[in-house]
């Protein structure tokens, strides 16, 4: 089985080191992360692609800081329009033009005993933006929305880990990044390990 994890960042893949697995950086933001995410599935063509990095945790969320998740859905969450009423999603505006737009991406290859608890997310270039919606969200990052419509668009096998490294509140720099990074890595490992199990058994 051929499996990639893909980093946005090298102090997220720090403590990582897998001998049946390989690894790349993907960059930071929504656009690094579709061209990256794209190559490597054009080039590569693992059976599963995983995205694995830091997040930060909305205050209603029943997760904390070090905890370690698997993202269930991510959504685009700057993207839209501002109106008299305020931010407004794209996908709810109804607009007299010829496209369409996604409010929620979900993963449909989520475990059915996943080895970490459940996350929704959302995503935008704009950390901590004040004007977005957060009340259906756990937790926010850079770049899963895009991870997620690369590999749906392209039929890959995918999964999310994040590990929550702090809260989502402007001018609150108390980020625990070691320990933050060290739980994300071991997530992965047993994200890694139940994969590989599951291979084991399927061709056992």
């Amino acid at each position: 089985m051929k499996i990639m994890v893909v980093f946005p960042t090298a102090t997220e893949a720090q403590f990582f080191s897998h001998p049946q697995v390989a690894t790349a950086i993907g960059g930071v933001g929504l656009s690094a992360t579709s061209y990256t995410t794209a190559k490597l599935i054009a080039q590569h063509r693992p059976d599963w692609l995983i995205m694995a990095g830091i997040a930060g945790v909305y205050a209603h969320s029943q997760f904390n800081i070090g905890d370690v998740v698997l993202v269930e859905s991510e959504c685009e969450s700057d993207l839209g329009f501002f109106t008299p009423s305020g931010f407004i999603h794209l996908a709810d505006l109804n607009l007299t033009m010829d496209f369409s737009a996604t409010k929620n991406w979900g993963c449909p290859y989520l475990p059915k005993n996943p080895v970490l608890p459940i996350a929704k997310s959302n995503s935008m270039n704009a950390a901590m933006a004040p004007f977005i919606h957060i009340e259906d969200a756990d937790i926010e990052n850079m770049e899963g929305a895009a991870f997620f419509q690369v590999c749906l668009a392209e039929q890959q096998k995918f999964l999310e880990v994040r590990s929550i490294s702090n809260q989502v509140k402007i001018g609150d720099d108390n980020w625990d990044m070691e320990r933050s990074i060290r739980a994300l890595t071991e997530g992965l490992y047993k994200v890694i390990d139940d994969l590989l199990g599951e291979d084991k058994s399927a061709n056992a």
